[in-house]
């Protein structure tokens, strides 16, 4: 209960006032103040100190202060009944606007278990394996270079340009698409640079620049949304999207290292920047050797850009179409291991430092040191990197080291990580998949 309780006492035991009147007890009169508070009030201050509370200590702190709220009588625990207050609360501190629960309590209440799961290592672990490839008539040599996850699917992108689709419910193989034919300027340049999921569709680009749109109900047939133009605009060595925007990352032609699309047109509605123009020469490369990444592009739930390569990092505002903030490094980063993710991005310097930085202002949140690291991904809480044939786990407020997945699983060619899963792709031709929210 309250602390009302307690401070009643010296009131009650007197039974009168210092003036020799009847005075009503404290405990009365507060209860009295309490259910007169409108419930819009309770509910904001709720929402206020689950927001309060998570930035100051974490989304995990959430829960226990909220409990503190419901608890101080009876009218503010009725207050935990109502869905709205939970949509708000799921909205603010885990950023999720689309229920895959029944109820908007159920998905704040599962968002909340999960999280607790990637601290204490608790997690389900498959493997998923390629189909064969009809088309290749040397399977060994094909690579997955990209992995996207969704709520129900699992896509990977591979150096032939096909991309394949799980279920993740059965784990499942549903269907692999295809790019549509064109001429080669490099055996890598139909290799898969990047694909997302935006509602019931899966869009992936090539190196060579084409950008196809699948379906996920209509098993195979996917649509060119875009022909590539690798002389005017350079090789697209990243390619990330949302649900209002896709945006493209060019290397190998003079300021024109952004192309933002907009996703419900597919048309073109900025070209520019230079985040990529000291790399041109590696970016033509790639058509013909992908052992290296020299950029990468992530886009918010803010609706910011954030651009690596080697030597910078830039914050993008794709509505205003305007640089936010900029950082030049003194020392190279490893751009497979840099990643952004709501809030937060994350880079590794080449001695093996990481930094966490906040995405619209880029001030700091923590560094933590990951010597050796290969590839690397982030979701809303924990940093996943590879690291000698095994991920190792750290925690995104304070650094903090927790632990190593269990699996040695060897070399990584692709990672990608959201608030349920994380999943690697291996040189053995293997998916490795976490689950962390699955019922053990």
């Amino acid at each position: 209960m309250s602390t009302s309780s307690s401070s009643s006492t010296s009131h009650d035991e007197g039974g009168e006032g210092d003036g020799g009147e009847f005075e009503e007890p404290s405990h009365s009169r507060q209860r009295f103040q309490t259910a007169v508070w409108p419930e819009p009030f309770i509910e904001a201050l709720a929402t206020q100190v689950a927001i309060d509370t998570a930035l100051a200590f974490g989304r995990l702190a959430v829960a226990p202060a909220l409990a503190n709220i419901f608890q101080v009588c009876r009218t503010w625990r009725s207050i935990s009944q109502s869905e709205p207050l939970w949509q708000t609360l799921t909205r603010h501190v885990w950023h999720r606007h689309h229920l895959v629960h029944p109820t908007w309590h159920d998905e704040y209440t599962n968002r909340h278990v999960t999280t607790t799961n990637f601290r204490t290592r608790t997690y389900i672990h498959t493997t998923l394996h390629f189909p064969p490839n009809n088309n290749n008539n040397n399977d060994e040599t094909l690579t997955c270079s990209r992995i996207a996850l969704s709520d129900y699917h699992i896509a990977a992108g591979f150096t032939d340009g096909s991309v394949h689709l799980y279920h993740l419910p059965t784990r499942l193989h549903v269907s692999t698409f295809r790019p549509h034919q064109r001429d080669h300027l490099g055996i890598y340049s139909r290799a898969v640079s990047g694909l997302f999921f935006s509602g019931d569709r899966l869009v992936f680009a090539s190196l060579d620049g084409d950008i196809h749109v699948a379906l996920i109900n209509v098993p195979v047939v996917s649509r060119r949304a875009h022909l590539g133009d690798v002389v005017t605009d350079g090789v697209l060595v990243d390619f990330a999207g949302c649900d209002r925007w896709w945006v493209g990352l060019y290397a190998g032609v003079p300021n024109r290292a952004f192309h933002v699309r907009s996703s419900n047109t597919e048309e073109v509605v900025f070209i520019g920047g230079t985040l990529t123009d000291p790399d041109a020469v590696d970016g033509w490369h790639l058509l013909t050797d992908l052992t290296d990444h020299i950029g990468r592009v992530r886009i918010t739930s803010d609706e910011l850009s954030v651009g690596f390569t080697r030597q910078r990092v830039i914050v993008f505002d794709l509505q205003n179409q305007m640089i936010l903030g900029e950082e030049e490094f003194r020392r190279q980063i490893n751009v497979g291991a840099a990643d952004a993710f709501d809030k937060a991005l994350m880079f590794l310097n080449s001695r093996g430092v990481a930094n966490v930085r906040r995405v619209g202002s880029l001030e700091e949140i923590c560094r933590f040191m990951a010597r050796g690291s290969q590839l690397g991904c982030i979701n809303g809480g924990y940093a996943f990197i590879s690291i000698g044939g095994v991920i190792r786990v750290w925690e995104l407020e304070h650094g903090e080291y927790l632990y190593m997945l269990r699996e040695r699983i060897g070399d990584v060619t692709a990672m990608d990580a959201d608030e349920r899963f994380v999943a690697a792709s291996t040189s053995d031709n293997t998916i490795h998949l976490w689950d962390f929210g699955a019922r053990l």
